[in-house]
Parts: structure tokens; C-alpha cells; sequence
């Protein structure tokens, strides 16, 4: 006679645009070990949405009456626009509940370390969604580093370009900084925070941030240089105005590089309606699009490892369970955001900021 799986944890997601309903609450329903409950979201067109595709999650209109009703939960999940990321976090992290954050996890480092101070005193589980550690090619690109294929690394070079030339309506596009918006905070923040996951703390930056579209009040354009404590330079690009893009990733290292063009498949497919265990394999790519690895005198394609952003509720399913840290420590988004500030600070100035 075998004993019954243990009760899944009790998910409520506060948003359902397409942080909420395309990324996290596909994610969270084909977890193993997590159940979503709830959504917290008024939108008419939303709910009617939620019903259709999570028929068994309820509606809730306010995060005021999830937090009334906390103790139906286990965790938190905040897919909502920036500005609230820190009271919302707060108020999840008061009640007792882990919580998840969407990046950024706030519009300041300050903020960020004090959410992550709230959480160590409460005892409570604090995590961001971090989803491109786990995009095909920064995967390949960690694993070619970390078995010593490309020798020692001195470059690294990494971008997220688009086309929009013109603004979209919406909070991302707002000028007040609360709203954290432009695509610096956007696409930046993973830029970053890929970096930093790869060769650790930044000890210079250097920046350009413009806005360049007609009619735009935030940041649309912006190149970052980093030197690592290690040596290793970043030089990090993120842009709505490139109507073509160079490589989406580049590592140069002593013995060999890697470059990689195009975009993990994963984000396409969330928004495309599929999800992860449908029956085709997830996260994989056509043979035609993968990297090059080696020399000028030598180079061949090397093979993408699959992208897998399910690794992210699976293993913060894996914590909740044995008390284990989550997958992206929140201090990394203060280091992330350290490195944003100073990135701001370089750009007005036209100066290099030392940050040790």
C-alpha cells in the first residue's frame, strides 16, 4: 500500500495580461506539486480568458480579498504592473506567504533589499521570475563556459532587439520611474542579470540610454559595458528600434567562441497556446538555428540545449517542499538593479561608474 502525494501548494496569481496569462499561469498548472487556485484580475475580457483556459482557478477582483483570505494559500505569484511589485510583495510576504515576483522586483535597489530584508524576518519565501536563466542559448552558452570549451572567457556579449518603432499605449511606456518602464528595466534587467549569473559582480559601468522614437517618454535604446570583478567584459544591448539584429549571444574566450542568433522558442509558444508536456518536446529548436562554436579556422554548429523555463516553478515547488532556496535568490535582483541605477547614473553623466 503506497501513501497519497502530499497536497499541491496553493497558488494565487495577481495579473492576467501576458506576464500572467502567457508565462506564469501556464507554467504554475503544469507543475507537478502546484495547483492554481486563484487570479486576482477585474478585467471582464480577463476573466472570461481565465475561464476558458484555467476553468478550475476562481476569480478574485482586488489583491485586497486574496490577502483577506491568505490563509487558502501557499504562494503568491505578482504578474502585475511594476509600481505595485513592492506593495503587493510586502503585503504577500505580512501575510505569511511565499511570493514571487515578476522581475524587476522593484523600481530601486533600495526597495529590492528591503523586500528581501522583510522576507528574512517574516521567515517567508521571497523569489523573481528570472525565466531567461533558462532560455535555450544562455543555457548553452553556461554549459560550454562551465566545461572549459571556450577557454577563458574575456568577452561576453548579449542582446534583446526589436522593431517597435512606435510607442504602444500602456504603463511600460510611462515617464514617472515608479513605473520602472523603458526598455533599460524591461529587457535590461535580464541582460543583467544573465551576466551576473555567468561571471559574478560588476566593478565598472558604463552606458548609453536614449529615447529615440517620436512620441516616446521612456528609454527605447540602450548599450551597457561591464567589467566583472573576474576581468570578463559584458556589453550588453537591448533596443525597440533595430530593425535588424546582430547576435543574440556572443562569447569570446582563448581557445574558442560561441555565437548564437534568434530567439528561444518558449516565449513564442507560451503566446502561441502551447505548454510545456503537451506531447512535443519544449523548448527545442531546428537544427538550422543553432550556434557556431570555435575559431575562424575552424567552426561547426553545435547543438542548442532545449530552453526550459518550467525548471522555474519546478523548482520553487522543490523548495516550498523541503525549505530549500528558491531558484533565483532576490538578492540577485539587487545586484541587478545596483548595476541598473549606476547604468542611469553613466548615461546622464557620460561617466564610467565604479561600483567597488
Amino acid at each position: 500500500m503506497t501513501s497519497a502525494s502530499p497536497a499541491p501548494y496553493r497558488v494565487a496569481l495577481i495579473g492576467y495580461g501576458l506576464a500572467g496569462s502567457a508565462f506564469h499561469a501556464p507554467l504554475i498548472a503544469t507543475t507537478p506539486g502546484l495547483r492554481l487556485d486563484a487570479v486576482v484580475t477585474a478585467n471582464p475580457e480577463r476573466r472570461a480568458q481565465l475561464a476558458r483556459e484555467h476553468p478550475d482557478a476562481r476569480a478574485l477582483d482586488t489583491p485586497e480579498q486574496l490577502f483577506t483570505e491568505a490563509a487558502e494559500f501557499d504562494l503568491v505569484v505578482i504578474a502585475s504592473p511594476n509600481r505595485t511589485h513592492v506593495p503587493l510583495a510586502r503585503a504577500a510576504l505580512h501575510a505569511g506567504l511565499a511570493t514571487v515576483v515578476d522581475k524587476p522586483l522593484a523600481a530601486t535597489a533600495e526597495e529590492a533589499l528591503a523586500l528581501c530584508g522583510l522576507a528574512q524576518s517574516r521567515g517567508a519565501l521571497l523569489t523573481v521570475f528570472q525565466n531567461r536563466r533558462w532560455d535555450n542559448d544562455f543555457r548553452t552558452a553556461r554549459r560550454l563556459i562551465e566545461a572549459g570549451t571556450l577557454g577563458r572567457v574575456h568577452r561576453f556579449e548579449s542582446r534583446f532587439e526589436r522593431f517597435r518603432p512606435k510607442p504602444k499605449a500602456g504603463w511600460r511606456e510611462l515617464a514617472d520611474p515608479a513605473e520602472a518602464g523603458g526598455t533599460l528595466y524591461d529587457l535590461g534587467s535580464h541582460l543583467v542579470d544573465q551576466a551576473l549569473t555567468l561571471f559574478g559582480p560588476v566593478s565598472t559601468v558604463y552606458a548609453e540610454i536614449d529615447t529615440r522614437r517620436d512620441g516616446a517618454a521612456v528609454d527605447d535604446d540602450a548599450f551597457l559595458a561591464l567589467t566583472h570583478a573576474g576581468g570578463v567584459r559584458s556589453h550588453l544591448w537591448t533596443s525597440a528600434i533595430s530593425p535588424l539584429g546582430g547576435p543574440r549571444l556572443r562569447v569570446l574566450g582563448d581557445r574558442a567562441g560561441y555565437v548564437k542568433f534568434g530567439m528561444d522558442p518558449q516565449e513564442a509558444d507560451l503566446r502561441a497556446g502551447r505548454r510545456p508536456g503537451d506531447g512535443r518536446p519544449w523548448g527545442t529548436e531546428d537544427a538550422a538555428l543553432h550556434g557556431t562554436l570555435g575559431t575562424d579556422e575552424q567552426a561547426a554548429p553545435v547543438a542548442t540545449d532545449p530552453g526550459d523555463y518550467p525548471a522555474f516553478y519546478t523548482g520553487l515547488a522543490h523548495a516550498l517542499a523541503t525549505g530549500t532556496p528558491p531558484p533565483v535568490d532576490p538578492l540577485d535582483a539587487v545586484a541587478t538593479l545596483t548595476v541598473l541605477e549606476a547604468a542611469r547614473r553613466s548615461a546622464a553623466t557620460g561617466q564610467t561608474v565604479a561600483l567597488v
